[in-house]
């Protein structure tokens, strides 16, 4: 008999991100959360000049971009799949009189086939709040990684974040998926193991918890340096607002190294 069960795709993602719950959870935290202690360190750290030109993926609703540019950052530009999230982004910038952040529709996985975002270089690339792992396929988020690894400048720093498989306090839960996934009881719907959907009042969720091996293989298959990785506990002690919206995550920087793989990130190009 076929399996009738549909997989997750970048389309469910899409839908869910262009959801009314989702779109006040996310829209509710970029007006009254905006920037995280942690992810403010990072950025200051590997990117200290203020003119640098910076690209966030999966920007939502404007959270890191509003709160980098009341940082003194001014050369930003966003982009998101959902046009909901995009439109509360060009409204939290104008109720705040913001002028010249570029926020545009674009698809994370299809930026090295042509997107809108047809640029110079950047600086440096961040990918927040865990955006890259919503990105349902190990290959779909590598290619991901090829296209950022297009837009930006040699030397350029990637800042991003994922939840931690290996995180001790879930390691017994993750041992009983493991053996869902062997009987082949998990739920249909996943694409890969790692995987979680859920629901609660904010919407549904999609999101890939990857292992510290499986990051640094893809970030070398896809021409980026690993530089750094710690926990968002590590860097900030964070507001309760803060962990009250998210739990802790790990922090990784990855570098685009003079003469490293654009051979990598071309290889399907």
């Amino acid at each position: 008999m076929c399996d009738s069960i549909a997989k997750i795709t970048g389309d469910t993602v899409r839908d869910d991100y262009n959801s009314i719950n989702t779109v006040l959870h996310y829209t509710r935290a970029a007006h009254f959360i905006g920037l995280w202690k942690s992810e403010l360190r990072l950025i200051e750290q590997y990117l200290p000049d203020q003119q640098a030109r910076l690209l966030e993926a999966g920007c939502g609703a404007g959270r890191v971009a509003v709160g980098l540019w009341h940082q003194g950052y001014r050369r930003i530009t966003g982009f998101d799949f959902s046009s909901e999230l995009l439109d509360q982004a060009e409204n939290l910038a104008r109720e705040q009189g913001i002028t010249g952040l570029n926020f545009l529709q674009a698809d994370a996985t299809q930026l090295a086939l042509g997107s809108l975002i047809d640029y110079q270089p950047f600086d440096g690339v961040l990918f927040l709040f865990n955006g890259l792992m919503q990105i349902p396929g190990r290959e779909n988020r590598r290619q991901a990684l090829r296209g950022l690894h297009r837009l930006a400048r040699c030397g350029a720093p990637f800042i991003f974040t994922t939840h931690d498989r290996e995180d001790p306090a879930d390691l017994k839960e993750w041992a009983m998926e493991a053996e869902r996934w062997a009987k082949g009881e998990q739920n249909r719907r996943l694409v890969e193991f790692g995987d979680r959907y859920f629901t609660d009042h904010n919407g549904n969720t999609f999101m890939h918890l990857p292992d510290r091996n499986e990051v640094l293989a893809d970030l070398a298959a896809t021409g980026w340096t690993h530089v750094h990785d710690s926990t968002r506990n590590e860097l900030a002690s964070e507001t309760p607002k803060v962990r009250n919206f998210s739990d802790n995550c790990r922090f990784w920087v990855a570098r685009k190294e003079q003469g490293r793989a654009d051979s990598a990130a071309l290889a399907e190009g």
